[in-house]
C-alpha cells in the first residue's frame, strides 16, 4: 500500500518539466527560505577528499562562527572514531579548506585558531570576502506552471487474510524421560535388610555418597531388583561407585539413575543354556534302477525312477 510519502513524491515528480532520465538520480528540488547552506561543487564534488571528509567539510560549513569543531567535538556528534575523523580533518587541510594555528589571547594563554575557507582557489586569487553577518536572499525562481493531475483514487485496503500459527520447531531436544526405579517381583524382609545395609555402606567406599535415611527407603526396591537377579553385593556397589563425578552435587539422584540405567538382565536358567539341538540330516541313498543319488531315510529308487515303473504299471 503506498504511503503518504510517497503519494506526496508521485505528485512532485509529475510537476517536473521535461522527460525523466532512464537512469540515475532525479532531483526534486524546493526552493528554501531558512537552515541553508550554499555549498560550493568544488568541495561537494571533490574527486581528492573522501567522502568522509567531504560530509564533514559540508557539516562544518554549515555551523555559525565560534562553534567547536576539534576532534572531540566532531567525535562527540558523529559515529567515526578519532582516528578518520583526524584524518579527514587533515585531507581538508591538505587541500586548504581547513587552516588550524596556534595564536596567544590578550591574557597569555595558547589557543588553536580555526578557519574554514568555503573556496581555497579564490582565496589564492585575493577575491573580496564576503561578511558573514549579513545573509544574501536568494531571487526567486521562475518556475512555469504545470497542471497537476488530480491524485489518483487511493486503492481499497484489502483484508488480509488470518492464517494459522506456524510452530516452529525447537532447535533444542525434548529430554527424554526419567527411567523408573526398578521393582523387585516380590520384596520379602530378608531381601528389603540386604538392599538397606546395601545402600546404608556406600558411604564406606564412596564418602562421597552420603545418602540420608529417607533417601535409602526410597531406592531400597531399586537395590532389591538387582540383588533379585543374583548379582552379587561387590558388583552393585562397583556399579554405584566407580567414576563418580566430582563433586557429585546430588548422591541420591546419582544412585537413581545408575540403579535403573545399569540394571542387568536376569539370570538365564539351566533350560536357556542348553545348547540347540539341530534336526537330523536326511540321509543319501544310491538309487537302485539308475544309480543317481538321492535324500531319502529308506534305499530304493529315486523319484524319476518311481514314475517310470509308476507308469508301466
Amino acid at each position: 500500500m503506498a504511503t503518504q510519502h510517497d503519494i506526496a513524491l508521485t505528485r512532485a515528480l509529475t510537476g517536473i518539466p521535461g522527460p525523466l532520465p532512464p537512469s540515475g538520480v532525479i532531483h526534486v528540488s524546493f526552493p528554501h527560505a531558512s537552515r541553508f547552506t550554499i555549498v560550493g561543487n568544488h568541495l561537494a564534488q571533490h574527486d581528492g577528499l573522501s567522502l568522509t571528509a567531504i560530509g564533514i567539510g559540508v557539516h562544518i560549513q554549515s555551523l555559525p562562527a565560534g562553534s567547536q569543531v576539534g576532534i572531540k567535538a566532531l567525535t562527540a556528534r558523529f559515529a567515526e572514531g578519532e582516528t578518520t575523523i583526524a584524518a579527514a580533518l587533515r585531507e581538508l587541510e591538505t587541500h586548504g579548506y581547513l587552516h588550524r594555528t596556534r595564536a596567544r589571547l590578550a591574557n597569555g594563554r595558547l589557543t588553536t585558531r580555526t578557519v574554514f575557507c568555503d573556496q581555497p582557489s579564490a582565496l589564492l586569487r585575493g577575491g573580496a570576502v564576503a561578511p558573514a553577518a549579513v545573509a544574501v536572499a536568494p531571487r526567486p525562481v521562475m518556475t512555469p506552471v504545470v497542471p497537476v493531475p488530480p491524485p489518483a483514487p487511493e486503492p481499497t485496503p484489502v483484508p488480509e487474510e488470518e492464517h494459522p500459527p506456524v510452530r516452529v520447531p525447537s532447535r533444542i531436544a525434548p529430554k527424554p524421560p526419567r527411567r523408573p526405579l526398578p521393582q523387585p517381583r516380590e520384596l520379602t524382609p530378608e531381601l528389603h535388610r540386604a538392599a538397606f545395609a546395601l545402600l546404608a555402606d556406600l558411604r564406606r567406599h564412596a564418602p562421597e555418597l552420603v545418602l540420608t535415611e529417607d533417601d535409602v527407603e526410597e531406592l531400597v526396591p531399586g537395590a532389591a531388583a538387582w540383588l533379585e537377579r543374583g548379582a552379587h553385593p561387590d558388583a552393585v556397589r562397583h556399579a554405584l561407585t566407580a567414576e563418580l563425578p566430582q563433586p557429585p552435587k546430588y548422591p541420591a539422584k546419582i544412585v537413581r539413575h545408575r540403579l535403573a540405567a545399569l540394571l542387568p538382565p536376569p539370570l538365564p536358567g539351566s533350560s536357556d543354556l542348553a545348547p540347540v539341538r539341530r534336526a537330523p540330516a536326511t540321509p543319501f541313498q544310491t538309487c537302485e534302477g539308475c544309480d543317481r543319488a538321492f535324500r531319502s531315510p529308506d534305499p530304493g529308487h529315486c523319484r524319476d525312477c518311481r514314475a517310470q515303473y509308476w507308469e508301466a504299471a
